[in-house]
């Protein structure tokens, strides 16, 4: 395959085998139909950028039934409530601030900015989050961003202070249109705001399931630094997140427009120390992730042996590539329960574990919840106080010590 970012040849360092759409929960007269793909991670030592081989074209991942909605949890309201204070204070410059998101969601982030009467726009592929964005007071256009999509909002509303994502930026393939785009978004001494999944994280502790359909990318300092050095942007801040089980917040401005944070520097000798720009660490990255499926499969395998029920918490996308690399199916786990009603009454993608409402997990506790959902166990652990107290066990598919 060719990078996506510089074109260089590159080969996938493994597999994680056939994989269906991550958010693709389904009904059952829909299995016979059920898209499948090889899901093959790949890195390349030219622009030392992480991603997958294939990714399912953007119409089938992102729809009018998309169902995944930011505000679902409290957690994450507070944390783009905090993002939203952060990005006013440190980067908008003027009385007359105009804020762009890509991937707004259910307007999460920009409800913060549309309470305080800062000028915004979301740029939401997906109809139905952007409908519900719109519900809470906040200006949404249903459109992929892009050149084209800069050009119709620069002539419109006129240029940006600040072009913002969280968790977005790893689902586009076309990082070379994304980069254009801000450079025709953006006031000359704009700045460009997103967060991701964080690579190093992602290696630390062996989180594979961040590698699913969706994210085509999963960034590093170094990887963004090449990408958008391309089009005359520099980063000039690097903020560690906990949110999604560790993640980056990259801020980048024009070439000398603005001051670098000592924060920048830090990192990058920090990712280098971890060799994250050498190959050899993904081929321990592969091994690390073949001990974690035997581990889990081993566990979930005893837990039935021995007669305890063992049902999913959470039904996320990230669940979809543990369940099926690990092949984990209905007869290791009962259903899995969430809380999100569009994906209530359908069935996991690819293994077919019935989704159940939440009621469903505390009406008869399970001896044994297998927690999908581990970038939120903080939160989860205060909620499910009667659940431990019964008797009940947390697993995860990664060591969380």
């Amino acid at each position: 395959m060719k990078c996506r970012i510089c074109e260089h040849t590159i080969g996938p360092f493994m597999t994680f085998g056939r994989m269906p759409i991550a958010n693709g929960f389904l009904m059952p007269e829909q299995f016979g139909n059920e898209y499948f793909f090889e899901l093959k991670p790949a890195f390349c030592d030219k622009c030392l950028t992480f991603q997958i081989e294939e990714q399912p074209e953007a119409e089938m991942m992102f729809h009018d039934q998309y169902a995944f909605f930011s505000r679902t949890s409290a957690h994450m309201q507070r944390h783009f409530k905090a993002y939203a204070e952060w990005v006013s204070e440190h980067h908008l410059r003027g009385d007359d601030s105009f804020v762009v998101e890509i991937g707004s969601n259910d307007g999460i982030m920009l409800e913060n900015f549309a309470r305080c009467g800062i000028r915004h726009l979301g740029v939401e592929p997906s109809a139905n989050v952007a409908d519900e964005a719109r519900k809470h007071g906040v200006n949404t256009i249903v459109r992929f961003f892009g050149p084209e999509t800069a050009a119709e909002i620069v002539k419109e509303y006129g240029k940006a202070d600040a072009l913002v994502a969280a968790n977005v930026m790893c689902h586009i393939p076309d990082m070379h249109g994304i980069a254009k785009g801000a450079e025709m978004l953006l006031k000359p001494d704009g700045v460009l705001i997103f967060e991701d999944p964080y690579l190093g994280a992602m290696i630390e502790k062996t989180s594979y399931d961040q590698i699913y359909d969706e994210h085509v990318f999963i960034f590093s300092a170094l990887s963004v630094a090449n990408i958008f050095g391309l089009y005359g942007f520099e980063l000039i801040d690097l903020i560690k997140q906990e949110t999604h089980g560790g993640s980056m917040r990259y801020v980048l401005a024009r070439k000398g427009e603005r001051s670098k944070s000592p924060a920048v520097e830090t990192i990058l000798g920090e990712e280098r120390a971890a060799c994250l720009h050498l190959p050899k660490t993904y081929e321990k990255f592969r091994k690390a992730c073949e001990e974690s499926k035997e581990r889990l499969v081993r566990l979930l395998v005893a837990e039935k042996v021995a007669g305890r029920r063992v049902v999913g918490y959470g039904a996320t996308s990230k669940s979809t590539t543990i369940l099926n690399y690990c092949c984990i199916g209905p007869d290791l786990i009962e259903f899995i329960s969430d809380t999100t009603p569009i994906k209530q009454g359908k069935f996991s993608p690819g293994m077919h574990i019935p989704v159940k409402p939440y009621a469903a997990f505390v009406e008869r506790f399970p001896d044994t919840a297998l927690l999908f959902a581990w970038n939120h166990k903080v939160e989860i652990m205060d909620k499910e106080k009667s659940f431990t107290a019964n008797g009940g066990k947390w697993l995860t598919h990664i060591d969380q010590n």
